[in-house]
């Protein structure tokens, strides 16, 4: 393959169009609505995965797909004739309308959105934005607020609802935390540099702070150099555009998070999209894309490139990386990984799904991550080739116009990496990765043992448990509130209209106890609400971890 910076400098053309046939295929066979790396046309996945992949996609039965939709009828029917009464003065309107002297212009926002918001969104948005006044730790402080019209505005009442058992907050490793002691060396730096940096990297506002930490995350993930920037968001968004442009090809995951969309679509290259880690799918593509090249004119690609993420925050799916890098090396492609939410979150020692499946971090092209989840701060990074690092220090936009990471959040990234890495002097960081592993694991199996349906990888700390139908979601979220528990519901648009879910996400700071409380609840509540559709509910595959192998002494 070329060298890696070439990614940056438009120095690599696909001008070969011979036939190849030596991939190996993607392997995947579904039993119960589990996938698992197995044998397709007579070849092994072993030689690919060094361990058992193990995802589940259940679908649900027919009767949820129709009382799903039955009610998506109902309550747009009952929304047209609200809008109907709200036009003719028989109900009051609350939403922003324009001036009278304005009714003949073009109207600013009208489409499906505006309407399934005022109509269907409104009905149950109390379940969202609600303000917590304590660290999201694994628990949290809620403060209390009401409605007096129907969800339309919220008034406080002064109120804290203590100690709501947090199962939504991205705190994979426990670091979001106010320990006095843990918070020592950023409170330090707090204080000798102030809260801001006031400038961008590129003029005054690169300290000493900032080329500590990219040492340090080069040689967390094993590269030879990384970058950091101030916002997990802009990470994707911004150095996606610098690295593709016009007359480049970007083959994007149909599920990717929202950052990587824009990034890909602010860049000016052709965008594909594969079907959600599905090899077949993504190799047709990319051999489409080498045999006819670029659209009329027929000539090669300045240069391809996959985006993908290592953990999807919706479906809870680990992406299929051993096959995507087989699948890029035999077409010359680059490859863009998105680690948010599984840096820290899994492989052995925490390095994220290169480590999870035994590669080396010279198989990806790109490593993206943010420190938002696992470390308990703020902002992201690039790392890999020096020479790809080295073109994003003068080209990416977060570089020449974001303002600098704050140093008492670079030093916090510091304080947790170094945990991780065990350069504190104690196996706290270990235990903490092994934590997770042991409370995901346990959370899954009993969710899967009492019948619910939930999707994604056995070792994914992401879970979504499928509601479906829409009156659910508010009835769900509210009911777990109750019993002092706080969850994160999803609906359209962020999921298909017909796969709203609860998103659990697991913490190693999650004690047994409070994984159980909140399982006693979710197994009443799912009988309450008959929300356990699966058909496949006994467990099939034996324990999932060894308790002794996951003490450590410090």
């Amino acid at each position: 393959m070329a060298n890696p910076s070439a990614v940056c400098n438009g120095h690599l053309h696909h001008h070969h169009h011979q036939k190849q046939n030596n991939l190996l295929k993607s392997g995947i066979s579904k039993k119960n609505g589990i996938t698992k790396g197995m044998k397709k046309n007579g070849v092994s996945n072993g030689t690919l995965y060094k361990k058992t992949f193990i995802e589940h996609f259940e679908q649900a039965p027919m009767y949820v797909a129709v009382f799903t939709f039955v009610g998506f009828a109902v309550g747009t029917i009952f929304g047209y004739l609200r809008d109907f009464m709200r036009a003719w003065g028989l109900e009051k309107r609350n939403i922003a309308a324009e001036r009278e002297q304005q009714k003949d212009f073009v109207p600013l926002y009208q489409d499906f959105e505006n309407f399934y918001t005022r109509n269907l969104y409104l009905r149950i948005r109390d379940n969202w934005n609600r303000p917590i006044c304590s660290v999201p730790g694994p628990q949290f402080d809620l403060m209390e607020r009401v409605t007096d019209d129907y969800n339309w505005t919220f008034r406080f009442t002064g109120r804290t609802i203590k100690n709501v058992i947090n199962m939504g907050s991205y705190n994979y490793l426990g670091f979001a935390e106010t320990d006095v002691n843990a918070l020592k060396t950023v409170t330090i730096e707090l204080e000798k540099y102030g809260t801001g940096v006031c400038s961008t990297r590129q003029e005054m506002g690169t300290l000493d702070k900032h080329v500590e930490l990219e040492k340090l995350v080069a040689t967390f993930l094993g590269v030879e150099d990384a970058m950091v920037f101030g916002m997990g968001f802009a990470t994707n968004s911004m150095n996606i555009p610098a690295l593709v442009g016009k007359g480049c090809l970007i083959l994007s995951d149909e599920l990717n998070h929202t950052s990587l969309v824009l990034g890909a679509r602010l860049s000016g290259a052709t965008i594909r999209i594969f079907k959600h880690n599905n090899m077949q799918s993504l190799e047709k593509l990319l051999r489409d894309a080498i045999v006819y090249g670029q659209p009329r004119t027929h000539r090669a690609w300045r240069k391809i490139i996959i985006l993908v993420e290592g953990i999807y925050s919706m479906e809870g799916s680990i992406v299929r990386l051993p096959e995507i890098v087989s699948l890029k090396n035999k077409y010359k492609a680059y490859l863009y990984l998105d680690e948010a939410h599984s840096i820290g979150a899994v492989g052995a020692t925490g390095r994220g799904v290169v480590e999870y499946f035994g590669m080396s971090p010279d198989d990806v092209d790109v490593l993206m991550g943010t420190f938002t989840k696992s470390f308990g701060a703020a902002g992201g990074y690039i790392a890999g080739k020096k020479g790809l690092v080295d073109f994003l220090r003068t080209h990416s936009h977060s570089a020449v116009y974001a303002t600098s990471m704050c140093p008492a959040v670079a030093e916090q990234i510091i304080r947790a990496m170094k945990c991780l890495m065990g350069l504190d002097g104690t196996t706290q960081g270990l235990q903490r990765v092994r934590q997770l592993e042991k409370n995901t694991r346990y959370f899954r199996r009993k969710l899967h043992e009492m019948g619910f349906i939930i999707y994604g990888n056995d070792d994914s700390p992401v879970v979504p448990l499928l509601l479906y139908m829409p009156g659910k979601i508010g009835a769900f979220a509210r009911r777990m509130l109750e019993k002092n528990i706080g969850v994160v519901v999803v609906g359209f648009p962020a999921t298909p209209i017909t796969e709203s879910r609860a998103r659990f996400c697991v913490s190693a700071a999650h004690t047994r106890e409070m994984l159980d409380t909140v399982l006693n609840a979710l197994d009443e509540l799912g009988d309450f609400l008959h929300l356990k559709y699966s058909r496949y509910s006994k467990s099939s595959h034996p324990e999932l971890y060894e308790e002794s192998r996951l003490e450590l002494e410090d």
